[in-house]
């Protein structure tokens, strides 16, 4: 398995992971105008032709058969060219001390607060392919490249991971809170951000504190949870260092975690080293292995075995 930067011929491929990926991977619709778009700009990323605002570091993992069977994407910065929506969980405080009465009140407040945070994005592994390291490849390919050109991404990253939803794609969520505003169904909403129509969202988003005693007991359940699916790839990237600081998608509450650049255990554990051809041992521990290039970029996962700075 290789992990490289998406090219033009790699369309079909995606096209086809896209319609296997389910509703709430807002960044990957299966749409193949938007796609060969998405795509045509990630090249133009690589090559060093987009401001940051704009910058979609977007990787694929190939296997051994030349078969695209994963993709995960880098954004250079949210929220600079259009508003970025989450919502931040508060607490709102009623007190009486003629009543006795005290309570902590749950609050949603609508928030652009992580504005200008590069992201980890567009994370998703072909079923057949989960296996092995390839999981880990394909995410921890994206901290190898952000190590190498930090110059590149912000002080913090984010990473906003999927929401709890049924086997149908409905979101508990949504069903009590964003179906009242918006009249439509999850997967369409989903869609239409994924798609780039995003200005529904502040046309009809409410932008007032929603306390969720109103919601149903379903919704408060999944706020700041990840679907089942996306456990592994929470675990991972808390291993890494991120964490839940209390701000969830609009749509399905599902958590953003983050984590300040420098801090991410795969950024300052990376280390440049010399490369040798050999026979590791058969107990050598896997290493994620980055060629230091940036349009030519292509990393690896293999066994190897560290000797006097030299990795063999």
């Amino acid at each position: 398995m290789i992990v490289r930067p998406v090219r033009s011929s790699d369309l079909p491929a995606l096209i086809e992971l896209a319609r296997s990926t389910g509703t709430g991977l807002t960044t990957l619709p299966a749409n193949e105008e938007r796609l060969a778009h998405r795509v045509g700009w990630a090249e133009k990323t690589f090559c060093g032709e987009a401001e940051r605002g704009d910058a979609d570091y977007l990787f694929v993992l190939e296997n051994d058969e030349g078969e695209v069977v994963g993709i995960s994407a880098i954004a250079g910065a949210v929220g600079l060219r259009e508003p970025w929506y989450n919502y931040r969980v508060g607490l709102t405080v009623s007190a009486s001390q003629e009543l006795n009465i005290y309570r902590e009140i749950p609050t949603l407040f609508l928030a652009n607060d992580l504005t200008g945070n590069s992201e980890l994005c567009s994370l998703f592994l072909r079923a057949d392919s989960r296996t092995g390291l390839n999981g880990r490849l394909l995410s921890k390919a994206r901290m190898l490249f952000i190590a190498e050109f930090p110059e590149l991404f912000g002080n913090k990253i984010i990473a906003e991971m999927r929401g709890m939803s049924d086997e149908m794609g409905r979101s508990p969520f949504w069903e009590s809170l964003g179906r009242h505003f918006f009249k439509m169904e999850f997967s369409q909403a989903d869609y239409l951000t994924g798609v780039g129509n995003k200005a529904f969202i502040a046309e009809l988003m409410p932008k007032f504190p929603l306390y969720t005693c109103f919601l149903s007991e379903a919704a408060r359940d999944v706020i700041g949870r990840v679907h089942t699916d996306t456990e592994p790839a929470l675990s991972m990237l808390k291993s890494e260092g991120f964490s839940y600081q209390g701000y969830v998608d609009i749509f399905d509450a599902g958590p953003a975690i983050e984590c300040e650049t420098r801090k991410i255990r795969a950024v300052h554990d990376s280390q440049p080293l010399v490369l040798a051809i050999g026979t590791p041992d058969d107990d050598a521990t896997p290493f994620i292995i980055h060629n230091r290039k940036r349009e030519d970029c292509r990393i690896v996962a293999a066994p190897a075995r560290l000797a006097a700075g030299t990795l063999v």
